[in-house]
């Protein structure tokens, strides 16, 4: 057995079943084990950051890691962006790059990069496997790092001789870790902190804002009057009926530092302390209020769920009926608005839809008009690296193996970077409605110009424009494989919706805002 068989077997015994691909020269032998050994679902990806997008996507719903498969150094340098984002997501990955053969890199050929070290800085497991028989200890290692502390990134890089070489051996899979415990005197002085009477606010992420979490939450705040708050940078949200009717912190620094203001305690659930995503001249960094006394009940790697359960049951809490939030809103008509589009997602979404949010500016207010949509699950931009949202939405199709529609919201500008996902859903006939927010500039940049006290001139308005050329995204999806469609009111967006919900491909409607 070479080392390329032991890798694949091992992984297949380690419960990872699906690999997100872009291979090259290096990973010839592994592509030859992933033919011959049967089990593992295998995902073409056009370019690496559509590769290691997906894989981030597919965690988030499936719970567990799939690994990808990119090409030496510079297409780990590819697909960084969305394994930045992976990490602020808390996704669970393992990264397989293939290197050069331990014996040919000292001769420096082109393809020769510092592998291990540019793994580093998105990873928190890197390990290089030299010969053959060390493979599969190694993939079973990755593995178990890809499950510790909630999530975690895990790259090994392959040089292909440990690939082609005999000696390979399938390891004994290594058990998954459990999330570390929470701490009784951190539960025990947020019990105390929540008895004083004093402004506090629970400031949910991670396991507290999927349903379990919500509903403890939902107890806790009933019990005491502390306020609940979802942190901006949640990488999944469960929404809809059913779910608390949570808001983010705001994304725009003076409305984050007004709505903080008035707590005078914060206790960070899985949180961390918020703070803006940007430096802006003469304003603080942090958003919560300066005298504000923070406790972490209980740290993103930590369980976050015992540590709720535990914190209910000091006060003696007692569940709490989540709140109905009122009838299910009709589609919206007329010109398109960010409020428009949101209610008529709430409106048409299927029950137990995905959401992949990277409509970036013009889906800030989004939430209060979706809290009386269908039960569904809302995927965010974690770590603000545009170009993951049409990766992260293939990767969750895949991962519900077709069986739930994803929506994309999705704007222009950053749909750029990885459009090339497009092509996988068309490929893998993905169900996935894509709704493309066509303002024709990169309209984010233009608030942040504005932010740090600028006003655009004629050069920094063409940096920020797309509409000229304009972006013709009915072709560029067709090009790709996608049907596609425009629309320029609310009623022909609402009418595309339905239409790409009975059918069983992707569809992308190119909604002019």
């Amino acid at each position: 057995m070479n080392g390329a068989s032991s890798l694949v077997r091992t992984l297949l015994a380690s419960g990872v079943d699906t690999c997100f691909a872009n291979p090259g020269t290096s990973e010839m032998h592994f592509v030859a084990a992933l033919d011959q050994i049967p089990g593992m679902r295998c995902v073409l990806g056009l370019q690496e950051n559509v590769v290691t997008g997906m894989a981030d996507g597919y965690w988030r719903i499936a719970g567990k890691p799939a690994c990808t498969l990119l090409h030496c150094g510079p297409g780990l340098a590819n697909g960084l962006a969305n394994l930045h984002d992976a990490r602020r997501a808390g996704s669970g990955i393992v990264n397989i790059v293939g290197d050069q053969a331990t014996w040919h890199r000292p001769f420096d050929p082109p393809l020769t990069a510092d592998t291990e070290g540019w793994a580093r800085g998105v990873s928190a497991w890197v390990r290089t496997s030299l010969r053959a028989q060390d493979v599969g200890r190694d993939v079973a290692a990755a593995v178990q790092a890809a499950h510790s502390g909630n999530g975690g990134i895990a790259t090994l890089v392959l040089p292909s001789d440990a690939s082609w070489d005999e000696g390979g051996a399938v390891a004994v899979p290594l058990p998954n870790p459990l999330p570390a415990a929470p701490d009784g005197i951190a539960v025990e002085n947020a019990a105390r902190m929540l008895r004083n009477g004093r402004p506090t606010l629970l400031l949910l992420a991670g396991a507290a804002v999927q349903a379990d979490g919500q509903a403890l939450a939902w107890n806790i705040a009933q019990a005491t009057g502390a306020s609940l708050m979802a942190d901006y940078v949640n990488g999944h949200v469960a929404r809809g009926r059913g779910r608390l009717q949570l808001e983010r912190v705001p994304y725009v620094t003076d409305l984050a530092i007004a709505a903080l203001a008035k707590y005078e305690q914060i206790v960070l659930v899985g949180a961390r302390p918020p703070v803006n995503f940007f430096a802006y001249p003469g304003k603080p960094s942090t958003q919560y209020a300066p005298g504000a006394q923070l406790h972490v009940l209980s740290r993103p790697d930590q369980d976050t769920l015992a540590a709720l359960r535990a914190l209910a049951d000091a006060l003696g809490a007692r569940h709490a009926a989540i709140p109905d939030p009122g009838p299910q809103p009709e589609a919206a008509t007329g010109a398109p608005t960010p409020e428009k589009l949101a209610q008529t997602v709430a409106a048409l979404m299927p029950e137990h839809a995905i959401v992949s949010d990277e409509s970036v500016s013009y889906g800030r207010g989004f939430y209060r008009h979706t809290y009386a949509a269908a039960a569904h699950d809302w995927l965010h931009l974690a770590g603000g690296a545009i170009g993951q949202g049409l990766p992260l939405a293939t990767g969750a199709a895949i991962a519900a193996d077709g069986k739930r529609r994803v929506i994309s919201l999705q704007a222009d500008g950053s749909a750029m970077y990885s459009l090339q996902a497009l092509w996988t859903q068309a490929r893998e006939r993905l169900p996935c409605t894509t709704i493309l927010l066509n303002n024709r500039s990169y309209n984010i940049l233009v608030g942040e110009y504005k932010a740090v006290g600028a006003t655009p001139g004629d050069t920094a308005r063409r940096m920020l424009d797309l509409g000229d050329p304009a972006l013709d995204w009915v072709r560029l999806a067709g090009g790709m494989g996608v049907e596609a469609a425009r629309a320029t009111s609310m009623e022909e967006c609402a009418q595309l919706m339905k239409r790409s919900f009975q059918q069983d491909g992707p569809f992308l409607i190119d909604l002019v805002v």
